[in-house]
């Protein structure tokens, strides 16, 4: 048993080292999922030490994809509030108010990079 699942750690790092893994997170995330899958290969072989670099690897380019999504979503958040604003003032009938909320929503969206 213990032969298939190091059969099994080892095919995913070889999937994870020679495929690129999805083309919009390709960075860090991918990163983080190779150093992650070494991390547990070599756990499994009881190299400790080089499991230890590898989680340490992974964990530091998991938080940097996490920051580089927070700043996406932070512009994504102030989008919905300036179209939420733009269908305020529409709705009273100001149009002008409601058209510059609206394009700064569109700011807002285009700096998120969706």
């Amino acid at each position: 048993m213990r032969t298939i699942s190091t059969t099994i750690a080892a095919g995913t790092l070889v999937f994870f080292m020679s495929t690129q893994v999805w083309a919009s997170d390709a960075g860090h995330t991918s990163e983080a999922m190779e150093h992650a899958g070494k991390a547990q290969a070599h756990g499994e072989m009881g190299h400790a030490k080089d499991a230890l670099q590898h989680a340490k690897d992974s964990l530091a380019h998991a938080k940097a994809s996490r920051d580089d999504h927070a700043a996406s979503h932070k512009h994504m958040d102030e989008a919905i509030k300036h179209l939420e604003e733009a269908i305020k003032h529409a709705d009273m009938g100001h149009g002008p108010e409601s058209a510059k909320h609206a394009e700064e929503a569109m700011k807002h969206m285009r700096q998120s990079g969706h």
